[in-house]
């Protein structure tokens, strides 16, 4: 049953059981409507509502979103639970999310656990909440707090939402507290529906606009919501939820809304392939070499996730830096609320920081983040070999290096796999794990039983230079340089990818983490460039002058001071400079001509690297560019993305671009059989 009903003298107790999360499906619509109408004919004093397990409800289907609705819609067992003389209590024992939030709207009094959540995350899926949401949260909280809540889909903690007024009470044993309320105090409390909505002050109304305007650019249910919700502010409460409902059955049709629901189930769906049944090694103990950024950065994430961490440098100069670097980001956490300073001394307890290999002796999983270097990584390996134990496994951070090659240089190639974190690692959700050809099941199972405990989205890749996001990236840098060059500027460039939906554009991101970074990997590859692929050098010249970014205060941008940027005329003019030294006469591209250029080189690149198996599915390059790489979320991905333009149409462009250069245009195979099939690049496989 989804719905579970009982009777204790006279309190009714009514449970959602629809594991995992209690999901509200047309079962659970069904059985709660029933169980108003049961509590009625009963006559009993209250109900109590809760969820099996862990969740109250977290929300609707989404499964349901593509299908027609159903009866009992969700408004109307809302309307019933709200309006019934029989007063529910939402006794809300873990997450309450979208409808699972709704239902405890509706309910006369909210007791709520200590670690549990509520809050209306359905911008997220494109849509708003849609069962009544947008006009009892406002006349519960206020406009202001409400829009916050709804615009943003974040939601409250016990503490927040008591301090909001949303609950009435925290109890460490919310059921137990429903049944202990006086009748006569519960019997006083007024129905929600029947609550005056808050003034529609002018103000709030377009702070929230502005705010949505920036922080969520091009998405259309935010500012629906706000529509909706000021709509219904000056209605009577039963129109109010006419309104919302238009809005969320029109939203939940729209390509906004499919494209997020098809990310939404590519995270879940992110996780270890289902015919890897080795078992991986016990994650206790885990060494980490190198201090930097990024050996930081995971060394952290690890001690987040209550594991001992041995952190290696070379000399113990390089042990103060690393130690000073773990600091700052502990520091940062406990500054942002994010640990309290018992959670940071346990993770510095746990903490090791040497210079003696010999420390790492005992750890299951060393995870090399050194330089990119291939002569450092084999000695980084050598000296983890001599220490660690035989069956510890041995990962490898790089982001562009031969994973065969490093596994080469050990006794035991199959130990080896690469874990490819993003910067900053202990926030970046994804995890793309290497696969090199020797790699063990028991190395990809420990990659992937390591990615769930930091909570983090794996794809599994194989091995070429860049692997899935960072062949991906080179293509897309390969891309806008050309347009640079020939006709364009960084700024209009990034304005066109901002205007898409990107947070930042692609010039400004590589100001941000440095412009010596992708020389070095540009001097990398100078031995096996192919030499008749054209060479963009404008970027050399940048690095030559000391351009390098932010740290220097110049680079594609100018960097002045107090945070902001400025438009270079000294980047325009090396542009200009190195298109007369080429031969080029410029041309000038609008925005939409730069965003299709550079949208269908990744595009094309991504194809390929299905193509040659290097990704799985179209749907782990849409996980990869979406949590890796800034591509907008509400695009679904690039391969999503890429299918609303239709196969036959992104050949017929690249075959125009390969008109300019065959060599960088050249289409690919995925594509062409895809355009001559009819077929979507969600349905691509490898080549076998």
């Amino acid at each position: 049953m989804s719905v579970t009903t009982r009777r204790e003298e006279n309190v009714g107790y009514v449970e959602i059981n629809n594991a995992p999360v209690n999901a509200i499906n047309q079962a659970v619509r069904q059985g709660l409507l029933d169980a108003v109408r049961w509590a009625e004919k009963e006559m009993l004093d209250r109900v109590i509502v809760t969820g099996a397990g862990r969740a109250f409800a977290a929300g609707a289907d989404a499964k349901e979103f593509d299908k027609a609705p159903v009866e009992p819609h969700l408004p109307d067992v809302m309307n019933a639970i709200d309006e019934s003389f029989v007063p529910w209590v939402a006794a809300i024992n873990g997450v309450a999310l979208g409808g699972g939030a709704e239902i405890a709207m509706a309910c006369r009094m909210r007791i709520m656990a200590p670690g549990a959540q509520i809050g209306l995350p359905e911008v997220t899926l494109g849509v708003i909440p849609g069962a009544g949401g947008t006009a009892r949260l406002p006349r519960l909280v206020g406009l202001e707090t409400a829009l916050d809540l709804i615009t943003s889909g974040k939601p409250l903690r016990a503490q927040a939402a008591l301090d909001a007024g949303l609950v009435h009470v925290i109890e460490e044993d919310p059921v137990e507290a429903a049944f202990m309320v006086n009748t006569e105090e519960l019997g006083c409390i007024v129905p929600t529906w029947e609550f005056n909505p808050p003034e529609a002050d002018a103000d709030v109304l377009a702070a929230a606009r502005d705010r949505v305007a920036k922080k969520m650019s091009g998405q259309i249910a935010p500012q629906r919501a706000i529509d909706v919700i000021e709509a219904g502010l000056s209605l009577p409460f039963h129109e109010a939820l006419t309104i919302e409902r238009a809005a969320f059955i029109e939203l939940k049709g729209g390509d906004q809304a499919k494209a997020l629901r098809h990310i939404f189930f590519a995270e879940r769906g992110a996780k270890a392939p289902a015919d890897l049944d080795a078992a991986p090694v016990a994650l206790d103990h885990i060494a980490v070499v190198g201090g930097g950024t990024m050996g930081a950065g995971i060394a952290y994430a690890l001690l987040n996730a209550g594991l001992r961490v041995t952190l290696l440098e070379t000399d113990a100069d390089g042990v103060a830096r690393a130690k000073a670097n773990v600091d700052k980001i502990i520091e940062a956490s406990l500054k942002r609320g994010m640990i309290d300073a018992a959670r940071a001394d346990d993770h510095r307890a746990r903490l090791t920081l040497s210079h003696d290999y010999a420390d790492a002796a005992g750890a299951t999983l060393a995870i090399e983040a050194a330089f990119e270097s291939m002569e450092v990584k084999r000695d980084v390996f050598a000296k983890l070999e001599a220490v660690m134990g035989a069956d510890a496994i041995l990962a490898s951070n790089t982001s562009y290096l031969d994973v065969n090659e490093i596994a080469a240089c050990v006794s035991d190639p199959s130990r080896v796999v690469g874990l490819h974190f993003f910067a900053p690692a202990h926030i970046m959700k994804l995890l793309e794990i290497v696969n090199a050809d020797a790699t063990s099941d028991v190395a990809l199972a420990t990659g992937f039983a390591l990615a769930k405990k930091l909570r983090k989205v794996p794809v599994l890749a194989g091995v070429c230079d860049g692997f899935i996001g960072n062949r991906i990236l080179a293509r897309y840098r390969e891309a806008a340089d050309t347009v640079l060059m020939d006709g364009s500027t960084p700024w209009e460039i990034d304005e066109a990818m901002v205007a898409f939906g990107y947070a930042m554009g692609l010039y400004e991101t590589q100001d941000l983490s440095g412009l010596d970074i992708s020389h070095a990997n540009r001097r990398r590859q100078d031995a096996t460039r192919d030499p008749n692929r054209r060479y963009i050098p404008i970027a050399d010249r940048m690095v030559e002058l000391g351009k390098l970014g932010r740290k220097t205060g110049a680079g594609w941008y100018r960097y002045p001071g107090g945070g902001g940027k400025v438009e270079d005329p000294i980047v325009a003019d090396l542009a200009l400079e190195e298109a007369h030294f080429a031969g080029i006469t410029r041309v000038e591209y609008s925005e939409d001509e730069i965003r299709d250029r550079l949208l269908h080189a990744m595009i094309n690149e991504a194809a390929d690297i299905l193509h040659e198996g290097i990704a799985q599915s179209a749907r782990d390059i849409d996980v990869v560019t979406v949590f890796g790489y800034g591509f907008p979320r509400w695009r679904g991905g690039l391969m999503h993305f890429a299918d609303t333009l239709g196969a036959k149409a992104i050949v017929a462009q690249l075959e125009e671009y390969a008109k300019e250069d065959p060599l960088v245009w050249k289409v690919s195979p995925l594509l062409l059989q895809c355009a001559k099939d009819g077929t979507a690049l969600a349905d691509a496989t490898p080549a076998p």
